[in-house]
């Protein structure tokens, strides 16, 4: 009763009960911050007590303050020992109660304040897990949607975190030709492996199209040199394997050495890294020219990433290229081991690995084993005179976009390429302006504010889903000229048009504005139905 008065003076709620097992209950009910509990109660005595309301008390800090006659260190202990975190004598002190109540608030304030930051950290914690879980699925249906089945290739990929900061990309030419990608970006993770979205795009889609591994390594570190940021960069192996041709180009940018093996594992030769990393050199700098070597049926190429020859073993030493050629060396004779042998010699040397681990192996296919390569368009042609011309009628207008084909047509120019952006905005503007005002007759004083825009283009998809007549031709006419080129764009179509004198003052107007801002010239006829622009480089 003394100590419950001396209490309720500091302040503070009390709960007085009067042994040990009305302790545990009244714990369970009222869930007190601090618990004041003698050693010695009938029923019950502190210790037990303590045991109890410990248990009960889980994760949450509830200090318990012993109060005890004793005072041989024995019973000391045991209050400690029994979950106490502290103890108090008898007959007690006011001035270190209430010093060691306010004590354990703190403590069990701070305590408190680490339990709720925990449980946000690991919900943060978990939403990001189950966001780079699902980036990881999108990250491999991309990376890996080529040729890596092709019965020519094995390949490990073992990934030191979550997201693999080597990439592995192969694909076949429309010739035949396979192109293979092997890739360590800086560092690991997904700061390493978001790099490889846009290069296995860049990748994919010049290999499909005929580009040759030459125009696709300018490609690939224009994009990276332009998207990732200082200190990140992507060491890279590009290959083509050429079995019609009995011919293997590689061009290596900072990866460990490739290695040409013979029919029976003999070493023929390494071409070690003598170019920059991609994304590194600018355009004057960077040079994409390949090694050209032959190779025959049943040789092999071996190339890897720096983590196979950085990988440590417990005692901090590294397996390093002499590791690999003493695996080599130990096969010659038996082709087929080499790749498992060098798996088993990795597994065996080093412990956990310390970065990203990729090998890849490639057997010369004969002629005959070559894969049938996919349909693409024309492959790139240094012609510079010619002139084409597509008629789209209805079924086609509905059901596809030409944009994406005439792009693709006109890049094949060289010189064009740095136009892109200004060839599609242009492209686009000629298209949508014959469709949507030649054919489908909408009009642009509609798309004067927000309900005016949900109508243009609600009436836009009606009138496109219901259009069964008419038609829009462009066409493409490029001349070369002493210092470039000169490209005629001419877009008609077969509706009524509009009136160019007023078209400054309309929305419809503004599209070919901005044609005229990229462009050097622009004709409209007079009805407004055929629009022709001229681009010079």
């Amino acid at each position: 009763m003394i100590l419950g008065r001396l209490v309720e003076r500091l302040g503070h709620q009390v709960y007085l009960v009067e042994n040990g097992r009305l302790a545990v209950e009244q714990f369970a009910e009222r869930r007190p911050d601090i618990v004041l509990l003698d050693a010695l109660m009938p029923v019950m005595d502190g210790f037990a007590a303590a045991r109890l309301i410990k248990q009960q008390a889980g994760e949450d800090l509830v200090p318990i303050i012993f109060l005890t006659s004793l005072t041989e260190t024995d019973a000391l202990v045991q209050c400690l020992e029994a979950g106490g975190d502290d103890f108090l004598t008898k007959p007690y002190n006011p001035v270190i109660l209430d010093a060691k109540i306010s004590a354990f608030r703190r403590m069990r304030e701070m305590h408190q304040t680490l339990q709720a930051q925990r449980d946000v950290i690991a919900a943060q914690h978990a939403s990001l897990v189950q966001d780079q879980e699902l980036a990881k699925i999108i990250f491999d249906r991309v990376a890996h949607t080529g040729a890596l089945s092709h019965s020519s290739l094995r390949y490990l990929q073992s990934a030191y975190a979550m997201f693999n900061g080597d990439i592995l990309l192969a694909a076949n030419r429309p010739s035949g030709e396979m192109h293979l990608l092997l890739g360590d970006f800086t560092g690991h993770g997904l700061s390493a492996a978001i790099g490889a979205m846009p290069l296995a795009e860049v990748f994919y889609a010049m290999t499909a199209k005929g580009f040759s591994l030459r125009d696709i390594l300018i490609e690939l570190n224009d994009k990276l040199a332009m998207i990732l940021p200082v200190g990140i960069f992507c060491c890279a192996v590009l290959i083509e394997i050429n079995p019609g041709k009995g011919l293997v180009e590689v061009w290596n940018g900072g990866l460990p050495e490739v290695i040409i093996l013979g029919q029976t594992a003999e070493l023929m030769r390494s071409i070690p890294s003598t170019h920059l990393p991609l994304g590194v050199a600018n355009k004057q700098r960077f040079n994409p020219d390949p090694v050209v070597m032959v190779m025959r049926p049943g040789e092999r190429l071996l190339c890897w990433t720096d983590g196979v020859i950085e990988s440590r073993n417990h005692a901090g030493e590294l397996f390093g290229d002499a590791g690999v050629h003493e695996v080599l060396d130990a096969y010659i004779g038996h082709p087929g081991r080499v790749f498992d042998g060098l798996l088993d010699s990795l597994e065996r040397f080093h412990g956990s690995p310390e970065d990203d681990v990729s090998l890849l192996q490639v057997v010369m296919p004969g002629p005959t084993e070559r894969q049938p390569a996919p349909r693409a368009t024309a492959p790139p042609t240094r012609a510079q005179d010619w002139a084409l011309s597509y008629t789209y009628r209805a079924v086609s207008i509905r059901e596809q976009n030409p944009l994406p084909f005439l792009l693709t047509r006109l890049l094949e120019i060289p010189g064009l390429r740095p136009q892109a952006g200004a060839l599609f905005t242009v492209l686009s503007e000629l298209y949508s302006n014959a469709l949507e005002h030649g054919l489908l007759q909408l009009d642009s004083a509609w798309k004067r504010d927000s309900d005016g825009f949900a109508l243009y283009y609600h009436e836009r998809g009606e009138r496109l889903r219901h259009l069964v007549s008419g038609w829009i031709t462009i066409t493409l006419n490029h001349s070369p000229t002493p210092d470039g080129g000169m490209l005629q764009i001419e877009c008609e179509d077969s509706g009524s048009g509009f009136d160019p004198a007023c078209a400054s003052a309309d929305y419809a107007g503004r599209g070919l504005a901005l044609v005229a801002a990229l462009a050097q010239e622009v004709e409209v006829d007079g009805v407004g139905s055929r629009v022709r622009v001229v681009f010079s480089w």
